[in-house]
């Protein structure tokens, strides 16, 4: 894994054998969750099913900020309070991760449930001459932190030399770089009681207190964006290494950003789109309903430390290849039955394929380098296409290539490494689909009878009308040199 701390890769080796403790910034609820959510959380999601999957027990756990100027400021707005705009967009939060098959963490702690744990980490730091009080607000003493600056690679010398001292003269802080932990109440707004007075938590210091509250002292793994890694992140390490005298995490990983068409995304450049506008077919830049496996699958398709552009041919391009590997994946729903295998057994969930399976080494060998995604996926994509290649074998010649047994371990190979990447297709997740799904083997026949029966009596435009029912739920008929007639689901 590739940590920002040490800005290298190094292999992973967790604290306690067989175990990752594992936290993830969370979303701000104020608002939907947008694109680059998709990507952050996506990214942190696929990790979380790998070392899963590689055997470890995962403790993840992910925060909600619901304590911020952004929230307060839209619940004046909305004439409600901090709490109930907290709540709607959790639920959404939860909706629209639910639809990109983002699975829950283990615990979702909020900050307004740690404020004595925030106030118990302050009081350390103050102890310790870390932290100090001024005018009801409580800061950080950044010169007192040797190391500060060890993860965004920032000197503490460049930062005071590039802080304006107006923002110094605005507060009762002694040092510009200096943050805030506790910010003193003001009128209007929540606050909660405090050794130094009403107020509220500062920014940084909510993720510290949350972390060791729910995780300890030191965890193995803290993800985010890369537009944390500064000031955020750095603010963590400094309060939480100043306080407990140990590393916060022993691996930073952080994700790339999002662009639009090239752009940074911003509602000022009227680009800014959220998930369920994009997934609903309300992003202008694809206004159509998009199945979310395939943004997922777009998602995965780039190293998740690069930069990411939302394009309409980009995505339009994952839409199609999702379609590739759909069809893969249904390969057995479509095709078992002409195999020989039993309704029961292509109704099995998906059987772990043998670790030393070439398809499985490769897959692990690409994942086991920093999460390459893309390396993974080729391998999808290679097992996908050549169930395709027998499927339409079997439709047109009457036999595959490969065995029965062959092709049952290719697609539950195929199966099981998908669903490591969360990328699960359901019977009933296209309108077509589920119109192929409402038709039995008995109706289908029935219809091609009548089509051989019109055909026979010259009545084509009977014929290519049946044609064209079968086509629309998903049936295609083929017409072979000896007069009968194949089909398979489309």
């Amino acid at each position: 894994l590739y940590n920002t701390l040490t800005k290298r890769k190094q292999p992973f080796t967790p604290i306690h054998p067989g175990r990752v403790t594992m936290y993830c910034c969370g979303v701000t609820v104020y608002d939907d969750c947008h694109l680059g959510h998709a990507r952050s959380y996506l990214g942190w999601d696929v990790l979380r099913r790998y070392l899963r999957w590689r055997g470890y027990t995962v403790h993840y756990v992910q925060n909600f900020t619901d304590i911020d100027d952004k929230i307060l400021n839209r619940a004046k707005a909305k004439g409600t309070t901090m709490a109930a705009i907290s709540e709607r967009y959790i639920e959404r939060y939860f909706e629209d991760m639910h639809r990109l098959n983002v699975m829950d963490a283990d615990e979702y702690p909020k900050v307004t449930e740690h404020i004595e744990s925030i106030h118990d980490l302050i009081s350390q730091l103050e102890a310790k001459g870390y932290a100090y009080a001024a005018g009801g607000d409580v800061y950080y003493r950044v010169e007192q932190f040797a190391d500060y600056g060890q993860l965004s690679g920032r000197s503490l010398a460049n930062m005071q030399a590039g802080a304006s001292g107006r923002d110094l003269a605005a507060t009762a802080k002694s040092n510009s770089a200096d943050f805030a932990l506790w910010k003193g109440a003001k009128t209007d707004e929540p606050a909660w009681d405090s050794p130094w007075g009403p107020g509220r938590p500062g920014w940084h210091i909510e993720c510290s207190a949350m972390i060791r509250a729910r995780l300890g002292a030191t965890i193995d793994i803290h993800g985010g964006g890369g537009d944390l890694v500064f000031p955020h992140h750095e603010n963590e390490i400094a309060q939480s290494q100043a306080a407990n005298g140990k590393p916060l995490a022993n691996y930073w990983l952080h994700n790339g950003m999002v662009t639009v068409n090239g752009e940074k995304m911003s509602k000022s450049l009227g680009n800014f789109t959220t998930i369920r506008d994009l997934l609903d077919g309300h992003w202008t830049g694809y206004p159509q309903p998009i199945d979310p496996m395939a943004v997922r699958l777009f998602v995965l398709q780039g190293h998740y430390r690069k930069p990411l552009d939302f394009t309409k041919d980009a995505i339009a391009a994952a839409i199609n290849s999702w379609q590739t590997l759909k069809a893969g994946l249904f390969f057995g729903d479509h095709h078992g039955a002409s195999l020989g295998w039993s309704a029961a057994t292509i109704q099995t969930s998906s059987q772990e394929p043998s670790p030393d399976a070439p398809w499985v080494e490769r897959f692990q060998s690409a994942m086991d380098d920093d999460l390459n995604t893309a390396g993974a996926l080729a391998v999808l994509f290679e097992l996908a296409k050549g169930l395709q290649r027998e499927g339409n074998r079997l439709v047109h010649e009457g036999k595959p290539q490969s065995s029965p047994d062959q092709l049952w371990q290719q697609w539950q190979t195929l199966m099981h490494l998908s669903q490591v990447l969360g990328l699960e297709a359901a019977q009933n997740d296209s309108d077509t689909d589920a119109a192929a799904g409402d038709l039995d083997e008995g109706a289908i026949a029935g219809l091609i009878q009548q089509r051989q029966t019109a055909r026979q009596q010259r009545d084509f435009a009977t014929a290519d009308e049946i044609r064209e029912q079968l086509a629309a739920v998903g049936i295609a008929v083929v017409d072979q040199p000896d007069g009968g007639v194949r089909w398979h689901r489309q």
